[in-house]
């Protein structure tokens, strides 16, 4: 199956059958089509991927997550690069600036496929018994990213014990509001054991940049490396230079721990 991607990004699969834009001089043989689109901002530029794909296969298809496709299951290698995984779809919380629930409805778990970035949107609320059976699945794997975050509201000791048990590279939390900072102190006396360069944190920025940079600080503070995200809603911001700039510097370790010192 030709998959085509509106952008590259670091999840895009590699292989000769996925292609990012359009169709390319030299096109492989006749067979499906599936045109993906992650960000509700591409959903144009999808549509126009749709008409040129058209012109030279017969079966083109338009969809993704910006289309709103609850992702009932998980192929590996075929919409995201090797070695990503998802052992679930959906969350149960509904948070105001997500749009996971909105899309995918409430937790669902699925087949479990081998894998070493773990990309579930909230892992840690899933039943027990489909964690351990992703724990134990872990435990073949080396330099384990749980990139998709974990929710610091269901993190328990016995999540800590199974942790130590496995090859992590990155566990990443999040942090988006000045009130979750106390969610995540109690992660951080749960964490203590791990170095501050396995625990990673989302926050969200974009509103108001004292507080963003409070926030920031004290993130770094607790024991993580903080990674900026300026908010994208339905719609496309273009923001200017200086909150670029503020992002690009929150997101590079090397950077915000140089301007920490410097204080």
């Amino acid at each position: 199956m030709i998959r085509v991607f509106p952008r590259r990004t670091k999840w895009t699969p590699t292989d000769n059958l996925a292609f990012i834009g359009d169709p390319p001089m030299f096109r492989p043989q006749e067979q499906p089509v599936r045109i993906s689109v992650t960000f509700t901002w591409d959903i144009d530029e999808g549509q126009r991927l749709f008409k040129a794909w058209s012109r030279y296969y017969r079966d083109v298809e338009l969809g993704g997550p910006a289309l709103n496709d609850p992702g009932n299951g998980f192929t590996q290698k075929m919409f995201i690069k090797e070695g990503v995984t998802f052992t679930s779809r959906g969350c149960p919380k509904r948070c105001s600036f997500c749009l996971v629930s909105k899309r995918e409805g409430n937790i669902r778990e699925l087949p479990i496929v081998p894998g070493w970035i773990v990309q579930d949107n909230n892992l840690l609320a899933c039943s027990k018994d489909h964690q351990e059976k992703v724990f134990e699945m872990l435990k073949d794997q080396k330099g384990i990213k749980f990139a998709g975050g974990l929710d610091g509201d269901f993190l328990e000791p016995w999540h800590v014990d199974n942790f130590k048990k496995l090859s992590i590279s990155e566990m990443w939390f999040a942090c988006d509001l000045q009130i979750y900072l106390k969610r995540l102190e109690r992660v951080a006396d749960l964490l203590s054991d791990f170095p501050q360069d396995k625990k990673r944190c989302y926050v969200l920025i974009g509103f108001d940049r004292d507080e963003e940079e409070y926030r920031l600080n004290q993130v770094f503070k607790l024991g993580f490396l903080p990674f900026a995200q300026l908010y994208q809603g339905i719609k496309w911001k273009q923001y200017d230079y200086q909150w670029r700039s503020f992002a690009r510097t929150w997101s590079r370790p090397a950077a915000y721990k140089s301007l920490i010192k410097e204080k």
